[in-house]
């Protein structure tokens, strides 16, 4: 399998190109809007921890293990993750590029099976979402050879 996956990522939504080869472009096979990622932790959900009585009547906050944002933002790499190892079994592609800013990446990673993981061979780390994606061929420059 020669061609190779490019995940471009974000919190807000993520694209999946694929490039057959030196000088074949980038092919748009997936638009993943994710709007809840816009939202801040104040809007998902409840925006105070919960409350209880302590003792001598003392009244103290649950603290929250994750913040929201955080969650939802660990919820889409998952997503995107299993999209990833979907197209792996599917042999849709031989090779992977993963394109997000650094903490999202990171999420990305972690929710990457070994055998997906194998599959990269860059890992680019800006925020190029809002690209568009005639011009993300410049940006990847260097990187990979579209």
């Amino acid at each position: 399998m020669n061609n190779t996956w490019i995940l471009v990522a974000h919190r807000g939504g993520a694209r999946v190109f694929e490039n057959t080869g030196p000088g074949q472009g980038l092919n748009l096979l997936q638009d993943i809007p994710h709007p809840q990622g816009k939202l801040k932790s104040k809007d998902i959900g409840s925006d105070k921890p919960g409350r209880s009585s302590g003792s001598h009547g003392a009244r103290t906050s649950f603290q929250q293990e994750q913040e929201p944002a955080a969650h939802v933002a660990e919820v889409f790499a998952k997503q995107l993750a299993e999209l990833l190892d979907d197209g792996r079994v599917g042999q849709r592609y031989g090779r992977l590029v993963l394109v997000a800013e650094p903490h999202f990446l990171g999420l990305l990673r972690t929710a990457l099976s070994c055998e997906t993981a194998a599959l990269v061979t860059v890992a680019v780390n800006k925020d190029l979402g809002h690209v568009e994606a005639h011009e993300l061929p410049k940006h990847l420059e260097g990187v990979v050879r579209i």
